[in-house]
């Protein structure tokens, strides 16, 4: 059992590698390598969407006649997850990409067209400043002014970090209760407008607006007052003097009075006829 332990084989004297037949491999053989889809894909045959990462097993080619600055490009072929139809792609390593060539057709990526519109504009840009070069220093001072736009802009997103950076935590309590203190103080103050205006728009005896009421004993005078009805009880008060005046205003209860006692006796007379 030992000897099947053996790392080491026995080789003859007379031994000569030269003389072992070497198989003879195609120039461009395929190889079978699992790996990962790099792209979003959908299948042409069966219209099946396969998505990237999916895991497969794949034949590996070198594409003949086919390089980029001396890399070798690599085509693969694999099959379709539902309808097992073949689909192959190739590396482009210009652009650090993959290209379907055949039995699927690549989903549409947003991020590849800008890429694109960039790359056009660039291109574009460098044909325009070939023969002219005063389209070259048009260009050139579009991008100074562009570069000093977006270093103005950062010196002052780092001013503003800055300000911020000094403001403490103490500093924003202090300012918000302050803040607080100034609202309820202005909420006070409207209040005390608001009553000042309620007690200026109620007319008090001995005010310019007020009007005193009339009572049964006094129709009399209700009736000389009616027959000019052109004179308002301002006109009554101006033909007064100054103690009439006075007297008037002095008790302005007594005419509610008069009034209580007036209805208590005209309660008592029904009461009694009763």
């Amino acid at each position: 059992m030992g000897e099947r332990k053996v790392l080491n084989k026995y080789y003859p004297p007379d031994f000569d590698p030269a003389k072992i037949p070497r198989r003879r491999q195609p120039k461009n053989q395929q190889i079978k390598v699992r790996m990962m889809l790099h792209m979003s894909i959908r299948c042409n045959t069966c219209g099946t969407y396969i998505y990237k990462g999916t895991k497969f097993n794949s034949r590996k080619e070198d594409v003949i006649g086919d390089t980029y600055l001396g890399i070798q490009i690599f085509r693969f072929y694999f099959k379709c997850t539902r309808c097992s139809a073949e689909i192959a792609f190739k590396t482009d390593p210009q652009n650090s990409d993959y290209v379907v060539e055949s039995g699927a057709s690549r989903n549409f990526e947003p991020w590849r067209e800008e890429d694109e519109a960039v790359e056009k504009e660039k291109k574009k840009r460098a044909a325009e400043e070939m023969g002219d070069a005063m389209k070259s220093l048009e260009n050139r001072a579009v991008d100074s002014k562009r570069d000093m736009d977006i270093l103005a802009a950062l010196e002052e997103m780092r001013s503003m970090e800055s300000r911020h950076a000094t403001v403490s935590v103490d500093m924003m309590l202090e300012t918000l209760k302050r803040s607080a203190y100034d609202k309820e103080q202005k909420i006070a103050e409207e209040l005390d407008k608001a009553d000042e205006e309620l007690i200026k728009s109620i007319a008090f005896p001995g005010s310019q607006n007020y009007v005193r009421c009339i009572q049964d004993d006094e129709d009399e005078d209700f009736g000389q007052a009616s027959s000019n009805p052109c004179k308002l009880p301002d006109d009554n008060l101006k033909g007064k003097s100054n103690s009439e005046l006075s007297s008037t205003v002095e008790k302005p209860t007594d005419s509610l009075t008069k009034s209580s006692i007036f209805n208590s006796s005209k309660d008592g007379d029904l009461l009694g006829v009763c």
